[in-house]
């Protein structure tokens, strides 16, 4: 990665911007203070409301932090599915005494008018979910001295983000937790990508900017594993989500090492995007009918998974988590950081030093 980059955070650990109240400021400021990136999640939130946590995060810390984007949405969701999979949900909305929500409530998250808040208080480090921003959006982040980085799932997408101009690209294998972060979603598609050590190979072939790998990282030997693949960094999320500070919902913390809850799927049931979470009785019921509709199925399903955390069920909640969702420690991020610095450490003593991990 390049020194000015590096130079942000001594440790080549990031934690992931995970979106629905997750990434709070007390959870990026606890990384950030203990050497590594922290990371706001500025999806499904307005600007003001970006703005206002990117104040508090600057009141915890004066280290540097990123800030997470969503790209907005092409608009191809066949409205007729959408109403269909609002019929399937009517149950769940009789037993959570719960209104649908509306599905037409929005299709580019504030887009604009969070690049306006970010270019007039600029932030070290802006990344893009969905898709990658034009050149021209950039090159005003740049402007203001803010390194850009954006997510690619495939070598083709990765181009995508160095044409674009970015700094890094953020290399995510089908093990992580959450949203896919491909560019464009298409159905067919569905399962077929490319596990973390091997999308690294092919993006560090495709193009020349640093990478930051993400999917399925939960301890320092993992780091030390994709780091000696190619990447100049690793960002976790799953790892940080059981975090005391992380401001997941107890039942989702719980639920990581629940033996109730004993494998992940990509599923399209809470949001019409494929996200990995685990397995429950919601997304075993209607998976396998969720249309193709994001954001509109994540709206309309959005007061159901409110009110299934509300009465303590998490068989209604979304519960995002990676393949290696297991291996969650419950301590505070920062301790965390130490931990996985020091697992880093002693693989890579163990790699040189002819040792075994």
């Amino acid at each position: 990665m390049s020194s000015a980059l590096t130079d942000l955070f001594p440790l080549p650990i990031v934690q992931a911007p995970m979106a629905g109240g997750v990434s709070v400021p007390q959870l990026a400021a606890a990384v950030c203070e203990a050497g590594g990136l922290g990371f706001l999640a500025a999806g499904y939130k307005t600007a003001d409301g970006m703005y206002q946590e990117i104040k508090q995060l600057r009141s915890l810390t004066t280290r540097p932090f990123g800030v997470n984007v969503f790209m907005p949405q092409p608009e191809y969701a066949d409205p007729a599915a959408v109403d269909v999979y609002a019929h399937q949900l009517a149950g769940e909305a009789t037993w959570y005494e719960a209104e649908l929500g509306d599905p037409d409530s929005g299709r580019d998250d504030g887009f604009e008018a969070k690049l306006v808040v970010l270019r007039d208080n600029p932030v070290p480090v802006v990344s893009f979910h969905f898709g990658v921003p034009s050149r021209e959006v950039v090159d005003t982040l740049h402007r203001v001295g803010t390194f850009v980085l954006a997510a690619a799932t495939t070598p083709d997408e990765a181009r995508a983000v160095e044409r674009a101009g970015a700094d890094a690209v953020i290399a995510q294998g089908i093990e992580a937790g959450g949203h896919q972060g491909t560019h464009r979603d298409i159905p067919e598609t569905d399962g077929s990508g490319l596990g973390l050590l091997s999308l690294i190979a092919q993006v560090r072939e495709a193009v020349g900017i640093p990478i930051v790998a993400a999917g399925g990282i939960m301890r320092g030997s993992q780091i030390a594993g994709v780091l000696a693949a190619g990447a100049s960094a690793a960002q976790l999320g799953t790892a940080f989500l059981a975090t005391h500070e992380s401001g997941a919902n107890a039942l989702h913390k719980r639920a990581l090492t629940n033996p109730l809850f004993v494998r992940t799927e990509l599923t399209r049931a809470f949001s019409g995007r494929p996200a990995r979470g685990l397995v429950n009785r919601f997304l075993r019921e209607h998976g396998p009918y969720a249309p193709p509709a994001y954001p509109e199925i994540h709206h309309l399903t959005s007061p159901l998974r409110k009110a299934a955390a509300k009465a303590g069920d998490a068989q209604g909640m979304a519960l995002w988590a990676g393949q290696g969702h297991r291996m969650a420690r419950e301590l505070p991020a920062g301790q965390l950081v130490e931990v996985l610095a020091g697992e880093l450490a002693a693989a890579r003593a163990a790699l040189t030093g002819g040792g075994v991990l």
